[in-house]
């Protein structure tokens, strides 16, 4: 049964992130709990109607993510149910322009003749194949034949992350779907500072959403600096901060951005910084920024 690996692009504006949340069969919701991805959402996101209890007699609807909409697109062109396995849990509104992900399925053979998707189809055809199927928010980028054990997300050694500010007293009209509106002055130069302080091994639980379900908040930051663009606006700056790492806590890369947008701002210094590291204590590092800003651009794999 061959495996193959996505890589997937989405505009995360009308998805309700990349998990699948759908009404949950007996026991599903514990595993459910417990498989949530570091990259992404929160442990124990709802499934299905938000609030709505399965006993109650009301029907729970299935939301509109990533991962339902592409083994939906995948199902139509293997003819038989796509399971797939994304390597970050993005949350709504968060964008990607390299998600990876992936499934197994048949051969094509025997008394399964005609469905699934045989090796020697080629994995330009399998893209081509999904692709039609997907609405204009969603691409598969790029497929591979993949080894049978391969894990996207235990076999993942290094994610980037990018987060857009649109800096300007006017707000963004084209970008306003893909990055956050700060209006006031932001100094770059104290930011990639601060930024610097980030990079290596650290207990990152200053920088990590309340109910995050991991058992240790160590991770290693690769790389964390901030650069800014050209706008198409006289009057903007579009700044982007860049964060390499080898995982992520819930919320980690846009609590990071909001510590570094208050040094932008001089309402935080460099000791601060320290001393959230240090202690661990979430109230000393900045606010969660919004998700339209944050981008999973790339993982890479051994």
């Amino acid at each position: 049964m061959p495996r193959y690996r996505l890589t997937i692009a989405y505009d995360g504006t009308d998805f309700c992130g990349w998990q699948k949340q759908s009404p949950p069969e007996e026991g599903a919701l514990a595993e459910h709990i417990l498989g949530a991805e570091e990259g992404g959402g929160a442990p124990a996101e709802p499934m299905g109607d938000a609030g709505a209890d399965p006993g109650d007699g009301r029907a729970r609807v299935e939301l509109r993510t990533v991962q339902a909409v592409v083994e939906g697109g995948g199902w139509a062109a293997v003819r038989e149910p796509v399971i797939l396995m994304g390597a970050s849990r993005t949350d709504s509104g968060v964008h990607a322009r390299g998600q990876v992900a992936a499934f197994t399925c048949s051969d094509d053979g025997g008394e399964m003749r005609g469905v699934g998707w045989p090796l020697s189809r080629g994995t330009e055809a399998l893209v081509r194949a999904i692709n039609s199927r997907l609405p204009g928010d969603v691409q598969v980028l790029d497929g591979a034949v993949a080894p049978a054990d391969f894990n996207p997300i235990q076999g993942a050694r290094r994610k980037c992350y990018t987060y857009t500010i649109w800096n300007s007293p006017t707000r963004p009209l084209w970008e306003r779907r893909t990055a956050l509106h700060v209006w006031s002055a932001l100094d770059v130069g104290r930011m990639n500072e601060a930024a610097a302080l980030l990079v290596g091994e650290h207990d990152f639980a200053a920088f990590a959403a309340a109910g995050h379900g991991r058992l240790s908040t160590v991770r290693t930051v690769f790389s964390c600096s901030v650069r800014e663009e050209a706008a198409r606006a006289a009057d903007a700056r579009r700044i982007v901060i860049d964060v390499v790492g080898s995982g992520f806590l819930w919320n980690m890369v846009r609590i990071i951005a909001g510590t570094l947008v208050e040094v932008g701002r001089g309402r935080m210094d460099e000791a601060r910084i320290l001393e959230a590291i240090r202690t661990g204590k979430r109230e000393l590092a900045g606010p969660t920024l919004q998700p339209q800003g944050l981008c999973l651009e790339w993982i890479e794999y051994a």
